[in-house]
Formats: C-alpha cells, sequence, structure tokens
C-alpha cells in the first residue's frame, strides 16, 4: 500500500485574481486609509478563496483584512462573501477568556456584592448530624433532629462546612501570616494556646485554631493558629528574671603600686611571694 498523501487545495484562479474586488469590499467599510498591501490568497474550499490585507491602524498591529470572495460553478462572476479583521502570526492577542469564577480571587468582594456558593460546592454539605469526618445522618432521621424545617437552630442555614472545606480552611490559615512559620511568631515568648486572649473556635477547627482577643495584638479579631504567637501575649514577663542591679567585679588577684606619704615606691624592697611556702 502506498502511503497516504494530503493533496493541497489550490486556489481557483478567477477568485485569486479579484484582489481589486476583495479591496473594495474592504475599504467600504472601514476606509483606504486602514488598508495596506495585499498579503496573499488562501484558499478556503472549492471555488472560495480568501484575500489577505494588511491593517493599516496602528491600535491592531499585526492584524490583517480578509476578504473572502466566490463563484458559482461553470460562472466566471465572482462575488464577494464575507470580510473580517483576523490576527496574523506576530499580532497582540487577548488572553484566553477564563470564567468569572475561577478569575475571582480573596479579597475581591466589594461592598454590595453578592457570591452565594453553588449546589454542587465541595466545600458544604447540607445541614447534618455529623458522624465521622462528613455527613452521614440525614437532620430529620431517625428523631436525631427537629422534626420541621422551621425547627433548625440557624433559620436559613442549610448547608455546614463539608470534611474538603475544613482541610481547605486550615491549610490556608496555617500557611498564612497568621500561623506559626510567620516572622512575627518565630519572635513571640510563647504560643497563643498559652495566651489569655486566645478563644479556641469551636468542633474540629477548635483543636488548631482561635480568635485573637487582644486590642493590642497585630491579630486582633483574626483567626491565628494555637501555636502561632506575637510579643502581645498574656504571659510575656512571666518567665522573665526581674531586673536586678549587677554587683561590680572586684580584681583580687591584682595589684597596683602607689606611692604613700612618706613611703616611695621606688625605694621599697619587695619580697617574693613564693617566700611563705617554703
Amino acid at each position: 500500500m502506498s502511503p497516504t498523501r494530503t493533496r493541497t487545495r489550490e486556489p481557483d484562479q478567477a477568485c485569486a485574481e479579484a484582489v481589486d474586488l476583495a479591496r473594495d469590499a474592504i475599504v467600504a467599510i472601514v476606509g483606504a486609509a486602514q488598508v495596506g498591501d495585499h498579503l496573499g490568497v488562501q484558499a478556503e474550499g472549492e471555488r472560495i478563496v480568501s484575500h489577505l490585507f494588511d491593517c493599516a491602524d496602528p491600535a491592531y498591529t499585526g492584524w490583517r483584512w480578509a476578504a473572502t470572495v466566490v463563484r458559482a460553478p461553470r460562472s466566471k462572476m465572482v462575488t464577494v462573501s464575507e470580510t473580517v479583521l483576523l490576527p496574523g502570526p506576530g499580532s497582540l492577542l487577548a488572553p484566553d477568556w477564563v470564567p468569572w469564577l475561577d478569575r475571582l480571587r480573596p479579597g475581591d468582594l466589594g461592598v454590595g456584592d453578592l457570591l452565594p456558593a453553588p449546589p454542587d460546592d465541595e466545600r458544604l454539605v447540607p445541614l447534618v448530624t455529623l458522624e465521622g469526618d462528613d455527613a452521614v445522618t440525614d437532620w430529620f432521621d431517625d428523631g436525631d433532629g427537629p422534626g420541621e424545617p422551621d425547627e433548625l437552630p440557624a433559620p436559613g442555614r442549610s448547608r455546614v462546612l463539608s470534611a474538603i472545606g475544613r482541610e481547605g480552611a486550615s491549610g490556608r490559615w496555617y500557611d498564612s501570616e497568621h500561623g506559626p512559620r510567620s516572622p512575627l511568631a518565630h519572635a513571640a515568648p510563647a504560643h497563643c494556646v498559652s495566651c489569655g486572649f486566645f478563644v479556641p473556635l469551636s468542633g474540629e477547627l477548635g483543636r488548631l485554631f482561635g480568635a485573637c482577643a487582644n486590642a493590642y495584638a497585630p491579630d486582633d479579631g483574626r483567626v491565628v493558629s494555637a501555636d502561632h504567637g506575637c510579643g502581645a501575649h498574656s504571659e510575656a514577663m512571666a518567665g522573665a528574671e526581674t531586673a536586678r542591679t549587677v554587683a561590680p567585679v572586684i580584681d583580687e588577684f591584682g595589684y597596683d603600686l602607689v606611692d604613700l606619704p612618706g613611703v616611695s615606691v621606688e625605694e621599697t624592697v619587695f619580697e617574693p611571694l613564693s617566700r611563705g611556702a617554703d
């Protein structure tokens, strides 16, 4: 068997020669000042050819005007099908479109903005009696919870954090500047867990996180890890030694020779210190 060969489509001759027709179609729309040199032709199909022209608009550097012309079978008349502005090989293009939900970043939500969680948000599960890591028992089953929806402890709250939601929050908080790896925590005298201003969270997150209630602390009103810390620890001075006056150091082994009234150092005879040891 011979290998399969791709046949290159040749542009229709009559359509390829209709350069002026294609240019006039573009000029009629954008004006002659916006249309540059003819760049070539491109076969789109049988008796269908696109003429490419350079775009002279400085705002679209590298872009090309394209006018597609066609010819009916056994007809010598060429007509214009469409005109369009297309990017060229070196043109500046906008980045690929990303859905708004994927573009959203923490802190983007402003005053008056609404950001409801989608129904399939994996961070949330229906309000239930929790068993293990996630919800397994419906709130209204087996008499474990209220019998009617209006008896829910939090009206309007139909979902709670799932195991995925808790793990995500824990990792995000622990790796933030309110966790144990921040410079502030490294310089702290003790961890937040032993601070009187540390208010533990409820539930599983309370095993490692709490809120700071110290108005003078840099983390006041924020969630901090139990092994975080700062200089405003309630017991920061409990282990510090009481400051005391440093006693003067007296050199008892060396001495200086001085002249006294009636006694000259130069006329004084000194005996060796080793004499008394003999």
